[in-house]
């Protein structure tokens, strides 16, 4: 098998040591599973291998009375939390054989439970399956822990998500503070690029190490060995980790296929996460739908109008919403993947063309018509199905992606969509002819308006989006000195000031808002307490507009006006792939290889007196291209057209923590705790 071919079919592989257990079982999954099990295939891959029943992992969920064997699927570590919901589970139940699959490997249990002894056989493992005996109640009762690394969900050929890690999210300035706190005053860390693994909170180890392992049995699979680079703080520990993974030194000895790995952190360019590019219907999908419950990545897509039933209150909910995942067909697969990468006007004329070309099929009498793609017309032509059941169980999955086109370029919050892009526009623009403190300072007016309803009707949300967009730019785009520091400093007030009184003032708290005050309805919020939130939210912003300054090639993703040209923005990703497909292959100085071993150190002394070629990202067939902390569909975009004009015969595959809408970059930096994920203990 071709590693290209076996990076496609890992993630569905993993999957067969749970399948081959779920037989006459009832399984009990976590929503990170669900969600890698959702893209692969979903529930009917356990309904086919016998599975009885599915339920979700938690504390009231229980087995029937005639359900006498357990499955449970975790992304997570087998102690605490975890624990206590599968005891909860069983002693509800009367089952008599309960197997539990972790995507956490027995080493890393060994490291949260404090050993350090690399011991014989997997200890952990078979004192909880003594456990699972306790709880079952009959030690002759039968209990299985297994590993299973089902933490990939591939959304396309070229792209695979982890969603078991999707809220690893690079570290900040804000975060280096709270490390260097635990340390003496002489070992404090100058600058993230600093800091190693041992120095970081056990639980943020425990991910790393986690997805360094995953990222190595995928490697496993595929008889490949690796060179790790990194763009960034968050990548180099991870590619550091990934070069010296315990498991990998074999395999590197041995394998006969060749690949790059570049890890790039996110928070180096969040100009382009959370800018409305307003050229992508998947992005636009992502942001107007209602998420999947439980889902990260994946939105509801209502299914009302498959059927002769009216909107109302007594139908809401009445059927199963429909997804963006859509496995089971080759068309609607290819039809997802064209809608993700292509322009938003190629991909509206695709997703008719294949309606059209369906209703062909199944002689609906389907009216032509050229010219503009609207919402209705796109409805007009799914509606044709709804009497036909053959027809639509045929053509469910481009059905359910015509619905998701049409609901989304239909939906009321567009409008506001093309707001931001248009503010964003007008931002770029001040930042090349005015300082921050004045680009603030263009925000304030905006702030009143949303406030009073007048005008642009900004909700706060969108306003904290604006605010990224801003600072992960302002620090090349105006460089300043102190005097420009404590004019940004004053506005910086004015503005913390001027979102208290507005946040204060909100009727309803949106979940956004309800993480970053920790409270869940307005009249708990004090102005004390909106006030401090906001400024732990600015105190972030600056730690964003800082996140580039141990760059030498990469610091700027700004390109000020020049008289003739606009402003532009200059995507990082774009920059970093320029440079690693350049014809010259030139050393850059922010992409740094990273591999393990004494072989590299005696590379490297040596490399003082003869010429040694280091390793270039772009000397192997196959790259893998990892954005810590998300990638957004504008970028698979921008990484395909790169590629294809470079000509360089390299296969790019994508892979991410996430699949980001604009929305999701604040919860991430204003909420996530990025130290201590949780790891289920």
């Amino acid at each position: 098998m071709l590693p290209t071919d076996g990076v496609m079919c890992f993630p569905g592989q993993t999957w067969e040591k749970v399948l081959s257990k779920v037989k006459k079982a009832v399984v009990f999954m976590d929503d990170r599973c669900s969600e890698s099990l959702h893209w692969n295939g979903g529930a009917a891959l356990l309904f086919e291998a016998g599975a009885r029943n599915i339920k979700q992992f938690s504390s009231f969920e229980a087995g029937g009375q005639n359900e006498p064997k357990a499955v449970f699927v975790v992304s997570t570590v087998l102690k605490g939390r975890t624990a206590d919901i599968i005891k909860d589970i069983i002693s509800l139940s009367r089952f008599q054989y309960c197997v539990v699959c972790t995507t956490v490997p027995h080493s890393l249990h060994l490291l949260a439970n404090n050993v350090n002894a690399d011991l014989e056989g997997n200890p952990v493992f078979e004192q909880f399956e003594e456990k699972l005996c306790e709880w079952m109640g009959d030690m002759n009762y039968t209990s299985e822990v297994m590993h299973a690394p089902v933490v990939f969900a591939p959304l396309t050929q070229h792209l695979q998500l982890l969603p078991a890690f999707s809220d690893i999210f690079p570290l900040l300035e804000v975060d280096l503070e709270s490390i260097n706190e635990k340390r003496p005053e002489k070992k404090r860390f100058g600058s993230l690029m600093d800091v190693d693994m041992h120095s970081l909170p056990p639980e943020l180890q425990i991910q790393i190490k986690a997805l360094a392992s995953a990222l190595n049995t995928l490697f496993e699979f595929i008889s490949t060995r690796e060179e790790s680079f990194s763009v960034g703080p968050m990548s180099r520990l991870i590619a550091g980790e990934l070069a010296n993974h315990p498991r990998a030194k074999n395999r590197r000895k041995t394998a006969p296929n060749k690949a790059s790995v570049v890890f790039v952190d996110r928070t180096l360019d969040l100009t382009g996460a959370v800018g409305h590019h307003g050229d992508n219907l998947v992005e636009k999908i992502l942001s107007v739908l209602p998420q999947l419950p439980g889902h990260v990545t994946d939105v509801q897509v209502d299914m009302l109008e498959l059927t002769h039933l009216k909107k109302t209150t007594d139908t809401k909910g009445i059927l199963a919403p429909g997804c963006l995942a859509q496995n089971q067909s080759a068309t609607a697969r290819l039809l997802w993947e064209t809608m993700l990468v292509a322009k938003q006007k190629e991909a509206v004329m695709e997703v008719r063309r294949q309606l059209v070309e369906a209703a062909s099929k199944e002689n609906l009498p389907i009216k032509m018509s050229l010219g503009r793609v609207t919402a209705e017309q796109l409805c007009s032509y799914v509606q044709l199905f709804r009497d036909s059941w053959r027809a639509l169980e045929s053509h469910s999955g481009v059905l359910q992606l015509g619905l998701a086109a049409a609901q989304a370029l239909r939906h009321p919050a567009l409008p506001c969509w093309d707001s931001c892009l248009a503010f964003e526009r007008l931002l770029l623009q001040a930042l090349g002819d005015s300082d921050l403190a004045e680009v603030l300072k263009q925000l304030l007016p905006l702030i009143k308006s949303s406030e009073s309803g007048t005008g642009s009707e900004l909700s706060m949300d969108d306003l904290l989006v604006l605010l990224v967009y801003v600072y992960s730019m302002a620090q090349e785009a105006c460089p300043g000195g102190a005097e420009e520091e404590k004019q940004v400093e004053k506005v910086e007030k004015e503005l913390i000031g001027a979102l208290t009184l507005q946040l204060t003032r909100q009727t309803t708290l949106s979940p956004l808002l309800q993480e970053i005050t920790g409270v869940s309805s307005p009249e708990e919020l004090t102005v004390a307490r909106a006030h401090s939130a906001l400024e732990n939210v600015f105190e972030t912003l600056r730690g964003v507009s800082h996140a580039r300054d141990h760059l030498k090639q990469f610091s700027s993703v700004y390109t000020p006006s020049d008289g003739a040209h606009q402003a532009s923005y200059r995507p990082l990703l774009k920059q970093v792939l320029e440079e690693i497909f350049h014809p010259d292959r030139r050393e850059c100085p922010d992409v740094e290889h990273m591999s393990g071993g004494l072989t590299d150190l005696l590379k490297t002394g040596f490399s003082m007196f003869m010429k040694v070629n280091r390793p270039h990202p772009s000397d192997h067939p196959l790259l893998f291209l990892f954005l810590v902390g998300g990638v957004t569909p504008s970028e698979l975009r921008l990484i395909h057209e790169v590629v294809s004009s470079h000509k360089s015969g390299t296969q790019v595959f994508v892979m991410s923590t996430r699949l980001l809408r604009p929305s999701d970059v604040p919860h991430l930096l204003f909420n996530t705790d990025r130290l201590k994920p949780d790891i289920g203990v």
